[in-house]
C-alpha cells in the first residue's frame, strides 16, 4: 500500500451513503470558502480602521467636553477626516506587505516594532499633507499628541485580539484553513506528522500520497516505471481533492526523484512546495536570494546593513553624549563615595570580547574590594568581596554607567548582548550552540536578556542558554524602535533589576 487517498481519520469510510457524502464534503473544497477567507482577512483591516476611528473620535469628543467649542457634527467630521487619512495609509501599507493574509497571520508573531514604525510613518504623512494643504491649524495640538500616544497601544491591542480570533477560527478542522496534500516516502511523512502538531499547522491535510522506495537492485527502466506509476496516481488524487498546496517531502539528496516530483505536480493548479527536511524549521526566515548572478537559499542575513549601522551608531553617540553631560554630577558623587568606602581605584577595567570577538577594556565603577592578585571569579549572591557602596551600585545598575565611555569610543553600543569575561566566553562558546553569534554585533550596556531578568550569576548552562536565546532574538529582530524600547525598559521595568547583585 503506497497511497493513502485520505488522512487516517477518513480511511474507514462509513457504510451509510449520507455519512460518506459528509466525509467527502469535508475533504473537498466548499463553496463560499474563498469568500470566507476574504472576509476573515478583511476583518483584520476593518479592526485596524475601527481602532483608529475610535481613538481619534474619542480624543476629539473628550477635548470638546473638557474645553467646549464647536458642535458635535463639526468635531465628528474633523475627526473622521483625520482617521480616514491615517486608516488609508496603514491599511494600504499592510495590504502591500500582506500583513492581512491568513497564511501570514498563522505563521508570524505580532511585530510591535513593525506596527510602531508604520504608525510613525503614517503620522509623518498626515503632517506632510496638513502642511501642503494648510490645514494643520484645523486640529488641536493636544488632540493630535493624545491621538498619537494613545493610538498605537489601542491599535496593538485590537490587532492582537483580532489575530487571536482569526487563528482560533483557522484551526486545523476549519473549512477556511489552507488545504494541504503531502507527497513523499513513508518515513519522511511520518517525521512531518511527528514534528507538527495538527492544531498548530494552521492548515488541513486533506490527502497523503506515499512513494514506494525503489529496489536498489532493479534496473533503470523498472525504477522509472514504479516512480512514474506512484506520481500518476498522486497527481490524479490531487486533481480530485483540489488542495491549495502540495508539499513534496522527498529529501533533496534524492535529486532525480525531486525533479520528477516537480515535473509531475507543476501540471496541477496547486501551489508547490519543497521541504528540505528539518532545515526550514531551524531557519524559519530563509528565502531564495541572488548575489550577483548566483542564486542560493539565504538562511541568515548580515546582523545589520550599512544604513542600520549608521542609524544605530548615531543614536549611540547622541544618547551617550547627552547622558554623560547630564549625569556628570551623579558620576562625580559615585566616584567620591567609592573612594570614601574602600581603598582602591574608582574604575574597574576588565578585558571583554566585543564585535567580531575583538578584545577591549570595559569600564565599570568598582564595586568590590581591590585585590590585584585575585583570580577572576564570578560575583555570587551575598559575595563578601562586594563593598557597601558597590552593593547599592549593583542593585541600581549604576556601576555600568562608565561604559558610556566605551560607547563613545566605538567599543560598545547602548543596547546589545552584554559582554562577558574572557574566561566565560571561552567556556560557554564550547558548550552552548551559537553562543559566538553574540559577537556579530557590538556588545551593549543593556540588552534584551537583561530587561527580561536574565542577568547576574549563571549557575547552570540553562541559565546561559536562556540569556543567549534573548541575545539572538535581539540580533535577528533589531530595529531602532527595539533599541529605544529596551532602553526605556532598562529604566522602568522591575525585571531589568532582577538578579542584580
Amino acid at each position: 500500500m503506497f497511497h493513502e487517498r485520505v488522512p487516517e481519520t477518513f480511511q474507514a469510510l462509513p457504510t451509510s451513503a449520507e455519512r460518506r457524502r459528509s466525509v467527502w464534503s469535508a475533504l473537498l473544497p466548499r463553496r463560499g470558502r474563498a469568500l470566507a477567507r476574504i472576509a476573515m482577512s478583511s476583518s483584520m483591516a476593518v479592526a485596524d480602521i475601527v481602532a483608529i476611528v475610535a481613538v481619534i473620535l474619542g480624543v476629539e469628543f473628550a477635548y470638546q467636553v473638557a474645553f467646549g467649542g464647536e458642535s458635535v457634527w463639526v468635531t465628528a467630521l474633523r475627526g473622521l477626516r483625520l482617521a480616514a487619512l491615517l486608516g488609508a495609509i496603514i491599511v494600504a501599507t499592510n495590504v502591500l506587505r500582506e500583513d492581512y493574509s491568513l497564511d501570514g497571520i498563522m505563521a508570524q508573531k505580532l511585530n510591535i516594532q513593525r506596527m510602531a514604525s508604520l504608525w510613525l510613518v503614517a503620522w509623518a504623512a498626515v503632517l506632510l499633507v496638513g502642511f501642503l494643504t494648510k490645514t494643520t491649524n484645523d486640529y488641536s495640538r493636544l488632540v493630535s499628541i493624545a491621538s498619537f500616544v494613545i493610538g498605537l497601544p489601542v491599535l496593538v491591542m485590537t490587532r492582537t485580539a483580532a489575530t487571536r480570533l482569526v487563528r482560533r477560527s483557522l484551526a486545523s478542522g476549519s473549512a477556511s484553513a489552507s488545504r494541504v496534500h503531502l507527497v513523499g516516502y513513508e518515513e519522511d511523512i511520518a517525521r512531518f506528522y511527528a514534528s507538527h502538531e495538527a492544531d498548530q499547522l494552521g492548515s488541513r491535510i486533506v490527502g497523503t500520497s506515499y512513494l514506494r522506495r525503489v529496489d536498489p537492485g532493479a534496473d533503470t527502466v523498472s525504477r522509472h516505471d514504479q516512480l512514474q506509476e506512484d506520481l500518476d496516481l498522486a497527481v490524479s488524487v490531487v486533481r480530485f481533492l483540489r488542495p491549495d498546496d502540495v508539499f513534496v517531502l522527498v529529501p533533496w539528496t534524492d535529486t532525480a526523484e525531486v525533479e520528477r516530483c516537480i515535473d509531475a505536480f507543476l501540471r496541477v493548479p496547486s501551489a508547490l512546495h519543497l521541504r528540505p527536511g528539518s532545515v526550514l524549521d531551524r531557519f524559519p526566515d530563509m528565502q531564495v536570494a541572488r548575489v550577483g548572478g548566483v542564486s542560493g537559499i539565504n538562511i541568515g542575513r548580515r546582523p545589520l546593513n550599512i544604513a542600520e549601522i549608521v542609524l544605530k551608531r548615531a543614536l549611540d553617540l547622541v544618547v551617550a553624549a547627552i547622558a554623560l553631560v547630564s549625569l556628570s554630577p551623579l558620576l562625580a558623587a559615585i566616584a567620591v563615595a567609592i573612594k570614601l568606602d574602600s581603598p582602591g581605584p574608582v574604575f574597574f577595567r576588565q578585558k571583554r570580547y566585543g564585535f567580531n570577538q575583538q578584545p577591549f577594556g570595559v569600564f565599570k565603577f568598582r564595586s568590590m574590594r581591590a585585590d590585584a592578585s585575585a583570580v577572576f571569579k564570578q560575583a555570587t549572591r551575598n559575595d563578601s568581596r562586594i563593598t557597601q557602596v558597590g552593593a547599592i551600585l549593583r542593585r541600581t545598575n549604576l556601576d555600568e554607567l562608565p561604559q558610556l565611555l566605551n560607547v563613545l569610543r566605538g567599543e560598545m553600543s547602548l543596547v546589545g548582548p552584554r559582554p562577558h569575561a574572557l574566561a566565560h566566553d571561552r567556556s560557554f562558546e564550547r558548550r552552548i550552540a551559537l553562543y559566538a553569534r553574540r559577537h556579530n554585533v557590538r556588545p551593549g550596556i543593556t540588552g534584551w536578556a537583561q530587561v527580561n531578568g536574565y542577568r547576574g550569576e549563571t549557575l547552570t548552562d540553562l541559565d546561559m542558554e536562556r540569556r543567549v536565546a534573548c541575545d539572538l532574538h535581539y540580533i535577528d529582530n533589531w530595529s531602532i524602535w527595539f533599541d529605544i524600547q529596551i532602553m526605556l525598559l532598562t529604566i522602568v521595568s522591575r525585571r531589568a533589576y532582577k538578579n542584580a547583585r
